[in-house]
């Protein structure tokens, strides 16, 4: 029997620029009731305590949106309990979250004390040559990313004319007018989360969660990133129609998005390219380099081609140093979780629990 579809969005990325945070937008202090903020190093625990919290949520039948790690997709770094108005994160670097209320609405669990220190003592030189070159690794990364995004830009202003932002423009309102109407209650609201990521396995895209929020999908057949330009009118229409929408940039250029979704509408948009394809079943399907001007397309084929391979072995060198600083993860988290009281966590993790959801 197929398992459900969870909510999974990524709140960091590994961009061209370093880690891209958008923990800022974890939930609104302003609305929430209680924010866990978790502190301790490697492999204490954090992981286990959400999971732990998310699953009593989940049988209760209520509502949960994990967030994955985008280094290492596998592990946690949030869950929010949108019905609760609250959540549970990993406050530790790179994405550190500071409370704004402090007592009142967040509050830090110290899972660091879940931690055996005494026998840790004699594992000093472990953990330092675990550490060493992690950083490295990280800064290696971003370096192809970096490269690649500049070559993306250069193939992409080859076919980005007035012309074609015209044609995107054309068919975003054509779209609007067929599967938006207008909704009683002013503006609606634009939640940010990254739907894709890269990461260690390589690039990733949480399909699952489009399946779960939206049943009619737009697959936008993207080969050059051009999305962006259709994706932007269709989100100013849909927000000023009065619909909330989730607003998924771009890992390799944040300020650009990569797909868009209504979930009141059951609508989504979703990038398909070269590397990352939506394989399941498309609502619509648009072509969007048919909007491109066929001469150019014609004229720059091979630059174009060759252009993508240079990203593609520059996003491989990545993803490798990326799998290179996994690897240094997993030998520091194998010292310490001999180490850790999991007891201790997981009943912390039940005080959590009962807090947030009731008691069992």
């Amino acid at each position: 029997m197929p398992t459900e579809p969870q909510v999974r969005f990524y709140l960091g990325a590994n961009s061209p620029a370093g880690f891209y945070s958008l923990y800022d937008e974890l939930i609104d202090p302003l609305e929430a009731k209680s924010i866990f903020i978790l502190k301790g190093g490697a492999g204490c625990g954090k992981s286990t305590f959400m999971r732990q919290v998310a699953r009593q949520a989940e049988e209760k039948g209520l509502p949960v949106e994990y967030i994955p790690c985008s280094g290492d997709p596998d592990s946690l770094d949030a869950v929010i309990l949108p019905g609760q108005k609250s959540a549970i994160v990993d406050g530790t670097a790179p994405h550190v979250v500071e409370p704004r209320y402090p007592g009142v609405v967040e509050r830090y669990v110290n899972l660091g004390d879940c931690y055996d220190y005494k026998a840790l003592a004699g594992k000093r030189e472990g953990v330092v040559a675990a550490m060493t070159g992690y950083k490295g690794c990280y800064a290696q990364a971003y370096r192809c990313l970096s490269a690649a995004e500049e070559v993306t830009k250069n193939l992409r202003s080859v076919l980005e004319t007035p012309e074609m932002r015209e044609k995107m423009g054309k068919r975003a309102r054509g779209i609007l007018k067929r599967e938006v109407r207008r909704r009683e209650g002013g503006t609606g609201r634009v939640t940010r989360r990254f739907l894709s990521a890269v990461t260690h396995k390589g690039p990733l895209c949480e399909y699952g969660t489009v399946e779960k929020l939206c049943k009619r999908v737009y697959e936008l057949d993207d080969p050059w990133g051009l999305a962006h330009g259709l994706l932007c009118p269709l989100l100013r229409g849909a927000v000023a129609a009065g619909w909330d929408a989730i607003a998924c940039p771009s890992p390799m250029e944040p300020g650009r998005l990569e797909h868009l979704l209504l979930p009141q509408l059951s609508l989504g948009f979703v990038t398909s390219g070269p590397q990352l394809r939506w394989d399941r079943h498309a609502y619509r399907r648009l072509h969007l380099d048919a909007m491109a001007d066929r001469e150019v397309l014609k004229r720059e084929r091979g630059r174009l081609r060759f252009g993508r391979k240079i990203v593609q072995v520059l996003q491989e060198e990545a993803v490798a140093s990326l799998a290179q600083a996994k690897e240094m993860h997993d030998k520091l988290e194998g010292i310490y979780n001999p180490f850790v009281d999991f007891g201790s966590v997981r009943r912390l993790a039940d005080q959590a629990a009962a807090e947030l959801l009731g008691p069992v």
